[in-house]
């Protein structure tokens, strides 16, 4: 099995510019943020480090951190913009700002699967605000986008508008990502890709209890039944939990064995503009043809 790193660099609107001591500075256009960051093992480039914000963490029991301001942020959201997309980027109360920027290659890697696919069909499960989901949109994919979070889709819709893509081919579903694979599979579903982000730990929109190493499994199982000999990809990230990359990418391997093509693993990292170093921020595996 292939070993691979995929690696974001930095756009206009975003960039990560110097990591050491277990933080990170990154901008969001017009605005620097601080954000702890356990794999920045290394000293910084610089010591002295100008932000607008920084999140400030705490144990679960007492809200797991909180943000600390001292210049003005706009609460709201400010516009952001990847190739054709645009969305709304804000400080939330889970330390991240609304998307997850070392995603970008992977939603230029998807785009280019897709490639002499006619009118192909997606699915992004745990879509969250739907930056990925309009970047396939934007390249002429019907896409599924499935969170249990309300208010995360209703982030994908506003995205959207914003994107000038509201009249795009998506359908916006709430629901737990394995009970809707599940039906889809019954219903004889078939799509060109598929995308997963699932969390470490979450709840369904009826209250169901996700448990990633519990889950993982049957759900890989049913993106599988969702995909055939016809159909282009499938790419999984994992953040936030010990485990190995290996490990993703044999699981993927085994319920992809059937199909061919090529299964991969590996790390997806961010290059750090100061030094050129690249700070990693989850492990992936994905399969394609």
């Amino acid at each position: 099995m292939n070993l691979v790193t995929l690696t974001g660099e930095p756009w206009a609107d975003y960039g990560l510019i110097d990591s050491g001591h277990g933080r990170k500075l990154e901008r969001y256009g017009d605005y620097r943020f601080i954000r702890p960051e356990p794999q920045a093992m290394w000293a910084p480039a610089s010591e002295q480090w100008d932000a607008h914000g920084e999140f400030i963490p705490a144990p679960d029991d007492e809200g797991g951190g909180r943000w600390h301001f001292t210049k003005p942020v706009p609460r709201e959201g400010w516009p952001l913009s990847w190739r054709e997309v645009r969305f709304t980027a804000q400080t939330t109360p889970f330390r991240h700002l609304g998307f997850f920027p070392d995603m970008a290659p992977v939603w230029d890697w998807m785009r280019e699967r897709l490639e002499g696919v006619e009118a192909p069909e997606c699915m992004n499960l745990f879509g969250y605000t739907g930056v990925g989901t309009l970047a396939l949109a934007a390249k002429g994919a019907k896409v599924t986008h499935v969170d249990a979070s309300k208010k995360s889709v209703a982030e994908g819709k506003a995205n959207a508008a914003l994107s000038g893509m509201e009249d795009k081919p998506i359908r916006w579903m709430i629901d737990d990502a394995g009970k809707f694979t599940a039906r889809e599979g019954r219903r004889g579903r078939r799509y060109d890709g598929i995308i997963l982000d699932p969390p470490k730990w979450g709840r369904g929109p009826e209250g169901e209890v996700w448990k990633l190493e519990e889950g993982l499994p049957g759900l890989i199982a049913g993106c599988r039944a969702l995909l055939d000999a016809e159909s282009r990809f499938l790419f999984l990230t994992v953040y936030a939990v010990r485990m190995s990359a290996l490990a993703i990418g044999e699981l993927v391997r085994q319920h992809f064995a059937d199909l061919g093509g090529t299964v991969e693993c590996g790390e997806l990292t961010v290059r750090e503009e100061a030094r050129g170093l690249e700070l990693p921020t989850a492990i992936f595996a994905r399969w394609s043809r």
